[in-house]
């Protein structure tokens, strides 16, 4: 392999790596928040091939209460080390590059991108275009389900990558830290809430609703175009002090996904999001 995909990869370019036989691992994230199967069906009838699948919320995200009984939000970060045993058993090493896709935007396999860059894999980019790009450059599809390898070694997992920010941490840093917020616009403003306890937003978070990120095609505009558009929410904050929330911590990886193809690397992810945040009554609400 010439090079590591750390971004986004084109469907002719990851033809190319599928025909030169490079060492490579296919993630197919498909999944809708309305009927958690139905991502699952999809792959079963067909998929790129060789591609595994990976459930939001069984390899993507851990239990919602932790063992004190606290509300962790509706799709937890699972412990590092297990989501290295996962990686592991999927045949994913340093040296592997790993690409994944969906068929909403990237707004799952952006989810996927983040865990595994959290873990210290750098090879690893989402498809521009996703299922969509895919057949449309006459790539093929299949459906045979590859075997994950449970007694392979973990991935030698280092977390130091992708930082986070806590609830309790991000309370005590309002209005320090550039907060953005990636759902859409009525749910930022509190006119409708379909998933979670309260309508509203954190205060001081400023709205970027991660579909911004894509053209009509369903491909990310442009690193530059992405850039001119984060800029203004940015500032003079240094991307270090942005932190990125969503409902649940999935599509707020899509911005940072967006803002590392804009050459704007280091922001940070709430993962609890909104849904651990409007769980708790004792936390500020602000709406509009």
């Amino acid at each position: 392999m010439t090079s590591e995909h750390r971004t986004l990869i084109s469907a002719p370019d990851l033809l190319t790596l599928v025909q030169q036989r490079a060492p490579l691992v296919l993630l197919d994230c498909r999944f809708d928040l309305a009927d958690p199967s139905a991502g699952e069906r999809a792959y079963a009838a067909g998929h790129l091939p060789g591609a595994h699948y990976l459930h939001l919320d069984r390899d993507l995200a851990d239990a919602k209460v932790d063992a004190q009984g606290r509300f962790r939000g509706r799709h937890p970060l699972p412990p590092p080390q297990r989501f290295a045993a996962l990686a592991g058993a999927l045949g994913i090493t340093p040296a592997t590059q790993v690409v994944v896709y969906d068929a909403q935007g990237g707004m799952f396999a952006a989810r996927a991108w983040w865990m595994l860059r959290w873990i210290g894999h750098r090879a690893v980019a989402v498809l521009d275009g996703g299922l969509p790009a895919w057949q449309a450059a006459g790539g093929p599809m299949d459906q045979a389900v590859p075997a994950r390898v449970e007694a392979a070694a973990p991935y030698p997992a280092s977390t130091d990558a992708m930082p986070t920010l806590d609830a309790d941490a991000l309370q005590q840093r309002l209005g320090a830290v550039t907060l953005i917020d990636a759902r859409a616009p009525e749910r930022y403003r509190g006119e409708a809430e379909p998933l979670d306890k309260q309508a509203g937003h954190i205060p001081g978070a400023l709205n970027r609703f991660f579909q911004l990120n894509l053209q009509p095609d369903g491909r990310f505009k442009q690193p530059g175009q992405l850039r001119a558009e984060f800029v203004p929410l940015l500032g003079t904050t240094p991307p270090a002090e942005v932190v990125h929330q969503c409902g649940s911590g999935a599509t707020a990886c899509h911005n940072i996904l967006a803002m590392e193809h804009a050459g704007l690397a280091g922001s940070r992810l709430y993962p609890g999001s909104w849904s651990e945040w409007s769980a708790d009554p004792a936390r500020p609400v602000a709406r509009g």
